[in-house]
This record gives C-alpha cells, sequence and structure tokens, in this order.
C-alpha cells in the first residue's frame, strides 16, 4: 500500500526542512519533496493521502532508554502497552533495559523480548543486554550472545558496576562486538539510603539525601575507562552541573562517550519533592535549577547528544507508600514531546535540533538505522501538531501505569499520527 503525507512542514535534520510531501511505498520512504504522486505504474490503486497541512512531519523517535517491565513485572507495563505508549508519544523505536525477571542476560530472554514486540505490532524494540549475569556487578555476562541475539548495546542499568576491573574488561569485551556500555553513573556507597538530592529541600524534608557526587564519581571513572580502552561508553540520564562539565571536556580530549538526559531533569527541581510526593522520586533525583541550566547548556552545545526518556512505569499501590520506602521512577514516553518542546520555546533549541536529540542522535548513538526520513529507509514516520495545546490526564497514559509528577499540567505539542514500516499505528482521537 502507497501512503502520501501531504502538505506539512518536513523536519529531518541535516537533509530537509520545509513545506514538502512524503511517499510512502511498501513499508520504505520512496521520496520526500513538493508534489509528489505515487511512483507505481497506471492501473495501481492511488495512495492513502494523509492530511498534514499545519503540522510537521518528522522522524519517528528513538528512545534510547526505557524499561517495559517485561518479562516479570507484566503488573506494571507490558510490552505491549509499553509500545502502545511508545506510539502514542511519537517514538517509534525503543531500547529497553534488561532489568526484567529474568534479567536478559542470555539469549533466551531477548529472544523472548523480540517476539513480544513483533506481536505486539507497535514500535521497533532493540534489548539491551546485561553487562553481568544477573545484573549483580561480579561476572560477565555472555556479550557475544547478547550480541547475536539482537541487543544493541549493553548495560547494568539501575545496579551500576561499582567494580572498576569488572567494568574494564566489560568495555574490552564490548569494543570487540561494537557495543555501546550503558551505565547508570551511581556510587552505591555514596548514595546509600538516600531517596531524593541531598540538599536544602532534603534538609527540611527530613529524608536522607543523594548527593551530586554521587553520580560524578562514577562519571569520572567511567571516562577514564574509556580512555583506557577506547570503548564507546554512553551516560545515562544525567543529572548534575559536574557530570555535564566532565561530559564536556572528555569530549574535546576525543574520549569517545555519549552521554543523554530524560525531560523531567530539565523541566522539574527537587521543589517538587515537597509534601512528600512520590511521584517525583526517581534515580538520579530530581537536581537544582543551576543543574537544570547545566543540562540545557549542555544540550544547547552538543555535549548532550540525545533526549531519552527512563520510561519506568510503577504501579499505584508501588507509589502509595512512605515516601522513602516508594520506589523510583515515571513514565515519560507519552510526556517527552511536549517537555522537549519547551526547550524550544525557551530558546535552548531550535525546532530542528529539538527533533534531531529526538530521532537522529539517539540513531547515530548506537548506530541503528533509524531516526531519517531518507530514501530507502524504513517509514517510521511522526507526524506532529506543534500548537495543540491539551492536559496530561493519568487516566488517558496508554501505558499500564500512571506514575507522572506532570499530571494536570498543560502542555503544547501533540501527536497526531504514527506510522512504524508504512503502517498506522496510532491516530489521535
Amino acid at each position: 500500500m502507497a501512503i502520501l503525507i501531504k502538505g506539512g512542514r518536513v523536519i529531518d535534520p541535516g537533509r530537509v526542512n520545509g513545506p514538502a510531501d512524503v511517499l510512502i511505498e511498501q513499508g520504505r520512504i520512496v521520496s520526500v519533496g513538493q508534489n509528489l504522486v505515487s511512483s507505481r505504474g497506471r492501473g495501481a490503486a492511488h495512495p492513502t493521502i494523509i492530511d498534514a497541512a499545519g503540522k510537521v512531519v518528522l522522524p519517528g523517535f528513538v528512545d534510547l532508554h526505557a524499561h517495559l517491565r517485561e518479562p516479570g513485572f507484566e503488573y506494571k507495563e507490558t510490552i505491549q502497552t509499553g509500545t502502545a505508549a511508545a506510539v502514542a508519544g511519537g517514538f517509534t523505536s525503543v531500547c529497553c533495559m534488561p532489568n526484567t525477571n529474568p534479567v536478559n542476560d542470555n539469549q533466551s530472554v531477548t529472544e523472548f523480548i523480540l517476539e513480544r514486540a513483533r506481536n505486539a505490532g507497535n514500535a521497533h524494540v532493540f534489548p539491551v543486554g546485561a553487562i553481568t549475569k544477573g545484573s549483580e556487578g561480579n561476572e560477565l555476562a555472555e556479550i557475544g550472545e547478547l550480541r547475536k541475539a539482537g541487543c544493541v548495546a549493553i548495560s547494568d542499568d539501575g545496579r551500576p558496576v561499582i567494580n572498576s576491573l569488572v567494568m574494564r574488561r566489560a568495555m574490552e569485551y564490548a569494543l570487540v562486538f561494537d557495543l555501546p556500555v550503558i551505565d547508570h553513573c551511581e556510587d552505591l556507597h555514596l548514595a546509600e539510603g538516600g531517596c531524593m538530592h541531598e540538599g536544602i529541600v532534603s534538609t527540611q524534608l527530613g529524608l536522607p539525601g543523594i548527593p551530586a557526587a554521587a553520580e560524578e564519581v562514577m562519571v569520572a571513572r567511567n571516562l577514564s575507562l574509556a580512555h583506557l580502552t577506547g570503548a564507546r561508553l554512553h551516560l545515562a540520564h544525567l543529572s548534575t552541573a559536574g557530570s555535564v562539565r566532565m561530559v564536556r571536556e572528555a569530549k574535546s580530549r576525543g574520549i569517545g562517550v555519549t552521554a543523554e538526559v530524560c525531560p523531567h531533569h530539565f523541566s522539574l527541581t527537587e521543589d517538587a519533592v515537597r509534601g512528600y510526593n512520590t511521584l517525583a522520586k526517581m534515580n538520579p533525583p530530581l537536581r537544582t535549577w543551576e543543574d537544570i541550566q547545566a543540562i540545557k547548556e549542555g544540550l544547547s552545545d552538543g555535549t548532550i547528544d540525545a533526549i531519552a526518556t527512563d520510561h519506568a512505569p510503577h504501579a499505584v499501590q508501588d507509589k502509595q507508600q512512605e515516601f522513602a520506602e516508594a520506589p523510583f521512577g515515571v513514565v515519560g514516553l507519552e510526556t517527552a514531546l511536549p517537555l522537549t518542546l519547551t526547550l524550544v520555546d525557551e530558546g535552548v533549541l531550535s525546532l530542528e535540533a529539538a527533533v534531531a536529540k529526538l530521532s537522529t542522535e539517539p540513531a547515530r548513538v548506537f548506530r541503528l538505522n533509524k531516526g531519517t526520513l531518507a530514501p530507502g529507509a524504513d517509514a517510521d514516520v511522526v507526524v506532529v501538531d506543534l500548537e495543540a495545546y491539551w492536559e496530561v490526564d493519568p487516566t488517558r497514559l496508554r501505558s499500564r501505569s500512571r506514575n507522572t509528577p506532570f499530571a494536570g499540567w498543560k502542555v503544547k505539542g501533540r501527536v497526531t499520527t504514527t506510522l512504524v514500516g508504512g503502517r498506522v499505528v496510532y491516530e489521535a482521537v
């Protein structure tokens, strides 16, 4: 089936930014240009028309960091519900973390995830395998087996590899298989017992804090190991000014590091925790206004490569506990776009740069053949109404969980249509 997306403004970072049509045939982009018609011969069926007048047409977004919870925690999220949330938010490709049960540290779990994703029929799913067996930080997982099974990176996610020798060996093995090593940068000894950012607010609330140094110490260690090994290091969800500064300096020295930040870390400060709001409990925790400014500068100058969601669904009862006992994490796939667009309104990023941080750049970081509208590419396309205002209503989210700190926020910018492989998988109602 042929599809023609007509009348919109196409933004394909580095390639196209202006009025154009997009022609799709057999699941792939055929051409992008003005006044397009189907390339099929006489007698062929007319293409299906998608009217994008007044909207922007973008490459499907690529999320480098999401938790789909399956297998093992299906009461929080499944691959089906998680990918449904993804396409509603414009994400056509999702890299899922290995903190499942069992941990994704072997071929069989990876294959299970990929099979579930095929059956769901929503977004593309790219599994991230564990660095160590059981993510216990001791013995390396079979990294080559994970790569062969379909993993696109390795990470122990929220259980950082504390042993520096193990981390060095992981980087050396990953280099052989051309895989990036992702680290959740946290010194667990410095962070032990903490449940929010260590500072004035934690003192006022009487809650144990996680100092910025807990993140920055591990950023420094990982950068040193990446310099030693030559590995591809990717730093997840940076949250402090010191981390941004170290990544900037490391890039200037030619160290092979990339980094991501999450919308909640440039949208909220530690003040969101006041009232012991467990919906604002995440790890790394919400930091200070100064940290937010540093993150924005890092996005603007290219120090930070990508915007990821760290989508971390939890059931209602999980979050309805005392603050110290509630789990870390927020859902983010359906709110990432409008929160990112606030950076455009503030002049932090151009619209094209914001689109790149959600699509072209994350695809580059993991070397995925995604995030582009180039002819021949898979037709993963998002149509967005930049002027549509809407209120974040947790009950209307497609995720199985509702743990968002943005409930009641009035935001601007909404996905109206998402296509994956030339199929319409989401239409706004």
